[in-house]
């Protein structure tokens, strides 16, 4: 089983083993997370540029780190093995997509907070949603479990979480970066676009 995943979806098994390795090595060592987390003060000084990929590695608890690591494996790997079928370049463009989101889904909250000596944000929420909204392009219709129990299609929990998540980054009450939620969706399905120009179509072929 194991060596099936390391076949056919090399890039998110990497990318699984070492988040979750990583975040719970962080859990019994605290004082990792002050090198790890994304300070948006010191990254607008040009300093710990490097944390932009680091703070993805890390979470909060165990909850969110199983919340997002459910939600990479049943989207994460589906999406590489797509992109692997479509495109000899397809684990490189899975790669890409993840890393490149990661880093893009910081920017808004680079720049909203650098002047906040005391802001900090870690978790790999923004590649992961924009993971699952890179999958969502291809396949509009399938029916997602919302909190395991309500059934929806993913175009309509699409347009939901995106509006919740504008309306909740305005809050910003809860301790959540929603920015990175809403910024790394967005990423995801852009970048998508560029690598597949015709996804546009065949999403909205979905509906016809």
């Amino acid at each position: 089983m194991i060596q099936q995943y390391l076949l056919f979806t090399p890039v998110a098994s990497l990318i699984f083993a070492l988040t979750i390795a990583t975040s719970i090595y962080t859990f019994s060592n605290p004082s990792l997370y002050g090198k790890f987390m994304l300070y948006p003060y010191a990254i607008a000084r040009k300093q710990q540029l490097f944390t932009v990929f680091t703070s993805g590695l890390i979470h909060k608890d165990w909850g969110h780190l199983l919340f997002n690591m459910m939600t990479f494996f049943y989207f994460g790997f589906g999406l590489e093995r797509l992109l692997a079928e479509l495109s000899s370049w397809g684990h490189l463009q899975f790669a890409l997509i993840y890393l490149l989101s990661l880093v893009l889904s910081d920017i808004p909250t680079i720049i909203r907070h650098k002047n906040n000596k005391s802001y900090a944000s870690l978790g790999a929420s923004g590649a992961i949603c924009a993971v699952l909204f890179s999958y969502i392009l291809f396949d509009p219709k399938m029916m997602l479990g919302i909190f395991m129990v309500i059934p929806m299609p993913a175009w309509l929990f699409g347009i939901l979480f995106i509006g919740y998540s504008v309306w909740a980054s305005k809050r910003s009450s809860d301790g959540i970066n929603h920015d990175a939620h809403l910024f790394g969706a967005i990423a995801g399905m852009l970048l998508t676009l560029l690598l597949y120009p015709w996804i546009l179509t065949h999403f909205i072929g979905q509906f016809i």
